[in-house]
């Protein structure tokens, strides 16, 4: 009769009964672990890079004065980017991402298309917030988010400095019990609506930066906001969580055959009334008989989005061809 190694069952019965605690900070091979009675505590994961990410559950044992992270639970989900040269998570466990866009300065529709992939491929649902719709730059902007409500991705408008009473009161139910990641290149109004939705942000911040020692990582670090509990809450204490980075959002973990079936206006004709192409193997860009190129010719899906697609695949295609 096999048996499996006493040391493998030993290691396995030790993890059972460490502690278990929330990732809510994180920067470099540090992170914040919060236990359930609420104390935090700077953490290093065991070898040479840290695995955890804000939003990861984890058990872990103290040593010394810090704590040393010994296993990661299994995940829901992990929102990640990647480049040529690295790849960089997100968070984990995340319910929903709420992506800031705004008009001034005009927001990239390429960024947003990239955004929206990533959180398609890893199963997380995507809100739109349109900020600062009282300026007249709003109405371009509103005009660009036309195909995005034909998708039908939520698409919400406020404005955070203008009208932060009537901001609040729209985004307290669409927050309240959920895990949400906040994304948004600068400029767009993300502090202030961290501001706006947590008045205690500042004080969160500093326990992260006092736990980290580094006050001056609080720029560049992922950290973990709770909200306040309200009506809409269902139980579930809601979150907030702000990453830093916005500015490129590599997608080279994505084969470029799968991008189709993570723009829901290409999918939804691959699989309409119109059927699949001609080709099984068809990248929708100069095959005869392709049903994704028909519909663009007929107005159903956009030349913009269509741009869009055109252009990643192109770049996902030579990013992963054999050196």
């Amino acid at each position: 009769m096999n048996r499996p190694p006493a040391r493998a069952t030993k290691a396995q019965a030790s993890h059972a009964t460490l502690q278990e605690a929330l990732v809510v900070g994180s920067h470099g091979r540090h992170v914040v672990i919060e236990t359930p009675a609420g104390e935090r505590l700077l953490a290093h994961s065991r070898g040479k890079k840290s695995a955890c990410v804000v939003g990861d559950r984890v058990r872990w044992a103290p040593a010394g004065d810090e704590a040393v992270v010994e296993a990661l639970s299994p995940r829901r989900n992990l929102l990640m980017r990647q480049d040529e040269w690295r790849s960089k998570s997100f968070a984990a466990n995340l319910d929903q991402l709420l992506i800031m866009l705004a008009g001034e300065p005009m927001f990239s529709e390429s960024q947003l298309n990239r955004a929206l992939i990533a959180a398609e491929d890893a199963g997380i649902r995507a809100v739109l917030l349109l900020n600062k719709v009282d300026l007249p730059s709003a109405a371009l902007a509103r005009e660009r988010l036309a195909p995005y409500r034909a998708m039908g991705l939520t698409v919400l408008e406020t404005s955070l400095k203008g009208q932060p009473e009537a901001a609040q009161a729209l985004l307290a139910p669409v927050l309240a019990g959920h895990t949400t990641l906040v994304l948004g290149p600068s400029g767009m109004g993300k502090s202030t609506l961290i501001n706006l939705m947590l008045p205690q942000a500042q004080a969160q911040v500093g326990e992260i930066s006092q736990a980290l020692n580094a006050g001056r990582h609080t720029t560049t670090t992922t950290t973990w906001y709770w909200l306040e509990p309200t009506a809409q809450a269902t139980g579930t204490r809601g979150a907030l969580i702000d990453s830093p980075g916005f500015q490129e959002f590599g997608l080279m973990h994505i084969p470029p055959q799968r991008l189709p079936e993570l723009m829901p206006d290409l999918r939804a004709v691959l699989h309409g009334p119109q059927g699949a192409c001609r080709f099984y193997n068809c990248t929708h860009r100069h095959e005869p008989g392709c049903t994704v190129r028909a519909a663009v010719e007929r107005g159903e899906i956009s030349p913009q989005r269509y741009r869009l697609y055109g252009a990643l695949w192109e770049e996902l295609s030579r990013g992963q061809q054999p050196g």
